[in-house]
Parts: structure tokens; C-alpha cells; sequence
């Protein structure tokens, strides 16, 4: 349900800043600073946020789906 979707988010973006502070180490770019970077055209910022954020529910769905056949046929 939207508790589980929430909680799966958050998760993602936990390990996207974990990658982030990996991926900056050693660059010369302090960790802050660097998740504090704006892209330089915010539409297109929020349009590929849009994307994956569908993309994700779609996928979360389409698996809720396959798991909700699965229990009714194991009945």
C-alpha cells in the first residue's frame, strides 16, 4: 500500500545519497555541497524526476499485482 511505496522511497533515496557520498569521495567536491547542486534547467529536473517516480509506482504495481494473483491461487 502508500506506507510500503513510502517506505521504499525513502530507502531509495538513502542509498542514492550513500552512492553520491561514495561517488564524490576523493573529488574534491565535499559531500554537502554536492547534493546541493541545481541542475541548470529545473524543468528538466522535474521532468526526469516525474519519469522515474511513475516508472517506479509502476513498477511497485505491477508487482502488488502478480503477488495479489499468486495469493488468490494459492487459496
Amino acid at each position: 500500500g502508500a506506507k510500503f511505496v513510502q517506505a521504499f522511497y525513502c530507502f531509495a533515496r538513502y542509498v542514492m545519497i550513500e552512492n553520491l557520498k561514495k561517488l564524490s569521495a576523493g573529488t574534491g567536491i565535499p559531500f554537502a555541497k554536492a547534493v546541493m547542486w541545481r541542475p541548470r534547467d529545473k524543468y528538466i529536473a522535474k521532468a526526469r524526476h516525474r519519469v522515474a517516480y511513475n516508472k517506479l509506482l509502476q513498477i511497485l504495481r505491477r508487482e502488488d499485482f502478480v503477488s495479489q494473483g499468486y495469493r488468490r491461487k494459492a487459496r
